[in-house]
């Protein structure tokens, strides 16, 4: 049995017809939207089509990209519902950790050297793009010490296209370097009072609940929560405030001296163009609903 499905409805003249879902008529044309749509669909940057693992691994990945934190991702895709869809993905996830150097020579000459130096190897991505997943497809890859995202899409008549996260696990190992990289980094600035600790970790809970298809991810100078996409970076670089950038419009935001702003013309870490800066238990509260919009935006 499978996940519940996303089922879509035209309710145009006071009736409400449902509107059949259908797979891909090719998986290739499917493979063709999502690469030439990477960034906006999954938060990922597309470095590659059909690549190429050499004479003696004997493969082609579907899709090659480096997502939003830079975490290297293969993307593999099936038209129907196939559980190898999986297993043929950490195929080429473990081919792609054996060879860092190739992977970084890709990104330098798609991206610029900028880019390569980026590359975060603590948390390489697999996401898997199917017509449908089984409650075992979703239990095996929570049990996977890997960073899989698990996508169902669904064509709806002949120009909508859904893609639905079904689930989300970010690996044991990315958590625990993140958390070494973390202390390194505090170590390198005076310690921040309690009180933002407490309403870092007030934060920190707050998103996490927003949903179970969330995960977390740490940069040297960012946290990122994200579903596929990140949709608010919480800075490590601040003592006496919590600061993050949402993925949200500035221009859709009553915009607050001192709260919120427009960092969209202004150069800084993480993902998202509208400030949040918080300092007591108010401003959590008064950030509350932004943060549920960003999720839900995601």
């Amino acid at each position: 049995m499978g996940v519940l499905r996303l089922r879509l409805f035209d309710v145009n003249g006071g009736g409400a017809v449902e509107i059949t879902a259908r797979p891909a008529e090719l998986e290739r044309h499917l493979q063709d939207v999502v690469e030439g749509n990477m960034e906006l669909l999954l938060g990922v940057r597309f470095l590659a089509s059909e690549y190429s693992t050499g004479p003696v691994h004997g493969g082609r990945i579907d899709s090659l990209g480096i997502d939003e934190n830079g975490s290297p991702v293969v993307v593999e895709y099936k038209r129907g519902r196939d559980a190898g869809v999986i297993t043929q993905g950490l195929f080429y996830l473990s081919w792609l950790v054996d060879h860092k150097a190739e992977f970084q020579h890709l990104v330098r000459d798609r991206l610029g050297e900028g880019a390569a130096d980026q590359v975060l190897w603590s948390a390489p991505r697999l996401i898997c793009v199917a017509e449908d997943f089984t409650r075992y497809d979703v239990h095996a890859v929570r049990e996977i010490r890997r960073s899989i995202d698990l996508v169902r899409y669904s064509y709806f008549g002949n120009d909508l296209l859904a893609l639905e996260p079904v689930a989300s696990v970010v690996a044991d190992g990315a958590v625990r370097n993140d958390r070494r990289q973390r202390r390194t980094a505090q170590g390198d600035r005076p310690a921040e009072n309690a009180g933002v600790s407490d309403l870092r970790a007030a934060l920190e809970e707050l998103l996490l609940g927003l949903g179970d298809d969330v995960s977390r991810i740490d940069r040297k100078q960012y946290r990122a929560y994200r579903t596929l996409r990140n949709f608010a970076c919480v800075s490590h670089g601040h003592q006496q405030e919590v600061v993050m950038t949402l993925r949200l419009s500035p221009k859709e935001v009553d915009l607050i001296p001192g709260f919120t702003r427009d960092v969209s013309e202004i150069g800084h870490h993480g993902t998202g163009d509208l400030e949040v800066r918080l300092r007591t238990e108010r401003d959590l509260g008064r950030a509350e609903p932004l943060l549920r919009q960003a999720y839900e935006a995601a």
